[in-house]
C-alpha cells in the first residue's frame, strides 16, 4: 500500500481483493483463464504476449513481466511474458504473430477512456481523406478490433481486456487479478511462486567481485 500512497492513490480504493473474491463472475473468469493458460503451457505455448493499446499501462506491464517470469520460471517450466506496444509493433512484430511459430497466446488490452493525444491536422493525401472524420483514439480502437477479428479468423488464442476507467480502483483490480492468476498457475505447475532462487545466485556471484 505504501507505493500506492506515494503515487497519490487512495489505498482503500487500491485494495480490491475482498471485493473481487466475493464476485462469482470474477472467480469464474479467474479459473477459466488459469485453465486455459495451463492448457497452452501443456501444448508448448510458453509465450504470453501482451498486446497493449493503452500507453498509460506501460509501467504496469513491466511489473506484470517481472511477476510472471520471476514467479513461474522454475523447474524447467514457466511462461515468457512479452510486452508488445501498439500500434508500433503492428508494423514490426504482427507478421510473426500471425504467420510465425505457434508458441504464443495473447492478451489484448484497451481503455475506453480517451488518451490525451493530438488529433490529425487537415493536410491529408487524397486516398486518406476519410481519416478526417475520426480522432486518433477511435482509429486506435478500430485497429484493435481489426486485430481481434484477424486473430479469430486465424484461430490464434487471445483474451481481450477493456478498461472502463484509468484510476486507482482499476489498477488495484489489475494487480489483484494477475497476482492471483500467477499464484494459481504456479501451484498447478508445481513451482513456488514466491521465491527467486536463481536470481539470488547472481546476486551472490556479483557480490564476490566487491570482496
Amino acid at each position: 500500500m505504501l507505493p500506492a500512497e506515494l503515487m497519490g492513490f487512495k489505498s482503500k480504493n487500491f485494495r480490491q481483493f475482498n471485493h473481487m473474491i466475493k464476485n462469482k463472475f470474477f472467480l469464474n473468469t479467474l479459473v477459466s483463464n488459469v485453465e486455459a493458460i495451463l492448457y497452452f503451457v501443456k501444448n508448448r505455448k510458453y509465450n504470453s504476449i501482451i498486446i497493449n493499446y493503452d500507453q498509460s499501462l506501460n509501467s504496469f506491464f513491466e511489473w506484470y513481466q517481472q511477476l510472471v517470469a520471476e514467479s513461474l520460471g522454475k523447474k524447467n517450466t514457466g511462461i515468457l511474458p512479452i510486452i508488445s506496444n501498439m500500434p508500433k509493433d503492428n508494423h514490426s512484430l504482427m507478421q510473426l504473430y500471425l504467420d510465425g511459430f505457434k508458441h504464443n497466446f495473447y492478451s489484448i488490452f484497451f481503455s475506453e477512456e480517451k488518451l490525451k493525444i493530438k488529433n490529425f491536422e487537415h493536410n491529408f493525401l487524397h486516398p486518406y481523406n476519410y481519416l478526417k472524420k475520426y480522432d486518433l483514439n477511435k482509429i486506435l480502437f478500430f485497429k484493435k478490433k481489426a486485430t481481434e477479428n484477424v486473430f479469430m479468423q486465424k484461430k490464434i488464442p487471445f483474451r481481450s481486456i477493456t478498461l472502463k476507467k484509468r484510476n486507482d480502483k482499476t489498477l488495484g483490480e489489475l494487480f489483484c487479478y494477475f497476482i492471483l492468476e500467477t499464484i494459481l498457475i504456479g501451484k498447478c505447475l508445481g513451482v513456488n511462486p514466491y521465491d527467486q532462487p536463481s536470481v539470488e545466485l547472481i546476486k551472490k556471484e556479483t557480490k564476490k567481485f566487491f570482496n
